[in-house]
């Protein structure tokens, strides 16, 4: 890793992973001459992304938002319709709903952090009675594990819904043998600099429809006639990647195996620590091809554990660590407080008793021994 912090710096969740790799590509890319949006790198970026998530159609956008955006765009969301997502989320997910004029529905989590289906068919069985017009419903797979696309698409099919894959945290999980991004009629990927690979900033919108892939294409590069002046017969936006971050993320591809497999170790590194502690438990703890390991976070009982959630994490903090809650569900977000919501308390118990501990495969041997001496002797105190 370029510039490894030494022990006196702060441990952070999820820290770009570049090295020797990334430079060079980056500097080849700057060599090429081709340093504005486009390019051979984004061409190549973009084929080897789609390859990756069994997709036809790859997209290279300026971030994951802008993908979620677009693709909102496209699929008719506007004023007076509506837009289900989950409220155990990212903001950014509502927030390309409100771009489109569109009214997010927030509908909560199961157990496992994903969108709690029962809820999902009672909310799209409510919107339909009443006649709204739903453009789309957006399951997240919450910190890099997918959520049940085997019972999501047909239930949205049968509602005549169509189905946008947020697959930000997700690139490299995988469901039913399927790999993420490879579900919904449209999926979004986040290269952002805490992810499983980064761009810098970055994202990816996926489709197997080549139509709208080139309409995205055409969206994202101000929506340009093909005149030689700049001629606009509709709004578009500057949301194209560029060709030196395309080199980034084509280093960062080459590695990513190996990137995820580190994030794995700590996983279970993780498990072990908290194994056999009262009322904590290691959440998505399964450590298989199904989760990619984004954030490993661990759920705690503090009536069983004797201690909370922020005990540890002001535990953490005070030795220079980062840790941060789960996602503050959206229906509590001051900035949503009119939106509609259909929720069973689930994901507030998610945002109350867990905590996401430091992930990133840029993580150094001495910096994994500073967190796991700095959970043991927490654990030993409390």
């Amino acid at each position: 890793m370029i510039g490894t912090p030494d022990a006196r710096t702060r441990v952070l969740l999820s820290p770009p992973d570049v090295g020797e790799r990334e430079e060079e590509m980056v500097v080849a890319a700057v060599r090429s001459g081709w340093i504005a949006p486009l390019g051979p790198m984004v061409d190549a970026f973009e084929a080897a992304i789609a390859e990756r998530c069994g997709r036809q159609h790859a997209v290279a956008l300026s971030s994951g938002t802008a993908a979620l955006h677009l693709a909102l765009l496209e699929l008719g969301a506007k004023p007076g319709t509506v837009v289900i997502v989950p409220t155990l989320t990212f903001a950014a997910t509502a927030n390309a709903v409100v771009y489109t004029g569109a009214d997010p529905f927030f509908v909560d989590c199961d157990d496992s952090g994903n969108l709690d289906l029962a809820l999902l068919e009672q909310a799209l069985t409510q919107l339909q009675s009443e006649g709204a017009t739903v453009a789309g419903v957006i399951p997240v797979d919450l910190l890099g594990r997918c959520a049940d696309y085997t019972r999501i698409d047909p239930l949205c099919e049968r509602f005549g819904v169509p189905v946008l894959s947020d697959a930000a945290e997700s690139l490299c999980a995988s469901h039913a043998g399927r790999p993420a991004g490879s579900f919904g009629v449209m999926a979004a990927l986040s290269f952002n600099g805490n992810k499983i690979m980064t761009t810098s900033g970055g994202g990816m919108l996926l489709t197997d429809d080549a139509v709208t892939a080139d309409r995205i294409r055409y969206l994202s590069t101000q929506a340009r006639q093909p005149a030689v002046h700049y001629e606009h017969t509709e709004i578009g936006y500057n949301y194209r990647l560029s060709n030196v971050l395309a080199a980034l993320g084509l280093a960062q591809l080459e590695r990513l195996d190996e990137m995820i497999g580190r994030r794995r170790a700590l996983r279970a590194m993780y498990i072990e620590a908290f194994a056999g502690v009262p009322g904590v438990t290691v959440f998505q703890r399964a450590n298989d091809e199904q989760d990619n390991c984004w954030l490993t976070a661990v759920l705690v009982d503090e009536t069983e554990a004797g201690w909370s959630t922020e005990d540890l994490r002001k535990a953490l903090d005070a030795a220079n660590i980062e840790s941060r809650p789960l996602w503050k569900p959206m229906h509590r977000q001051p900035v949503f407080a009119q939106a509609r919501s259909l929720v069973t308390g689930a994901a507030d118990q998610l945002f109350k008793r867990g905590l996401t501990l430091p992930s990133g495969s840029a993580l150094g041997p001495e910096q994994v021994d500073r967190v796991l001496a700095a959970v043991t002797e927490f654990l030993e105190c409390a």
